[in-house]
């Protein structure tokens, strides 16, 4: 069977189309099978390539979607299978849809206060039926946020708290969350259903330059600019000393 997963910096990353993807991810919702999705943007990548405990543990999943598109330009370069971006903030929806269709729980842990209950709000009128369980915003003392996650009980759970911190959370409780079918970093995905901070016009969708608006709509982004010219650096000359032969065949 063809191979689905390609090696970029050392992450293992699913190359399967989104909705193949989305099938897959329902059909294990469903069978009570435990994922966790984690979007690989060039960001995450040279943040841990480095860091062989977090490239590890993000390996052992299987749905690391490649989020960025310069996750799919580092894949070109070197003659890779990665043929498509997914957008995390796509996903998360879709993921709400299916947790709609299949009366699944959500909680959505992240962002500032009242933005949750804003992108609740936004999000019941796309989804009437989404059971929304619990929110709760990222200022809080993280064990407060686990106990209510916790008490809740959700079926799946989304974390905005931003990269590195929601990755961190999620790895650092992955135990304390086992009984979580889904559990999904998201980003800035929360202040965007809410309406708090505008998404990038279809222009810059289509030019693949979403992070450029951001960064033009808040500066303190452009300090992220340097790293995506490292992650460039490292695909080019490095990439190579950090991947990995692909061993799957699945």
């Amino acid at each position: 069977m063809k191979k689905i997963y390609e090696y970029i910096l050392g992450f293992k990353i699913n190359s399967s189309p989104e909705n193949e993807l989305l099938n897959n991810i329902e059909k294990d919702l469903n069978s009570n099978k435990k994922n966790i999705i984690f979007n690989i943007n060039p960001l995450i990548l040279i943040n841990h390539y480095k860091d062989n405990k977090t490239v590890s543990i993000i390996n052992a999943e299987k749905y690391n979607i490649p989020d960025g598109i310069g996750v799919v330009l580092a894949s070109k370069i070197h003659r890779g299978i990665i043929k498509e971006r997914i957008r995390g903030i796509d996903l998360f929806l879709d993921i709400c849809n299916i947790a709609q269709k299949n009366h699944k729980r959500v909680f959505l842990y992240g962002s500032k206060e009242g933005v949750a209950n804003k992108a609740k709000n936004e999000l019941l009128k796309k989804y009437p039926k989404l059971v929304i369980c619990g929110i709760e915003n990222g200022y809080v003392k993280e064990n407060i946020a686990l106990e209510k996650i916790i008490e809740f009980k959700p079926d799946i759970l989304f974390v905005a708290l931003g990269s590195p911190l929601q990755e961190e959370f999620i790895i650092n409780n992955k135990e304390l969350l086992s009984n979580i079918s889904i559990i999904m970093p998201i980003g800035g995905s929360l202040d965007v259903v809410s309406g708090n901070i505008k998404e990038a016009p279809e222009f810059y969708k289509k030019i693949h330059l979403e992070w450029l608006y951001r960064m033009i709509k808040e500066p303190k982004r452009f300090k992220e600019l340097y790293k995506l010219i490292k992650f460039i650096l490292v695909v080019l000359f490095r990439n190579n000393c950090y991947n990995k032969k692909v061993k799957e065949d699945l």
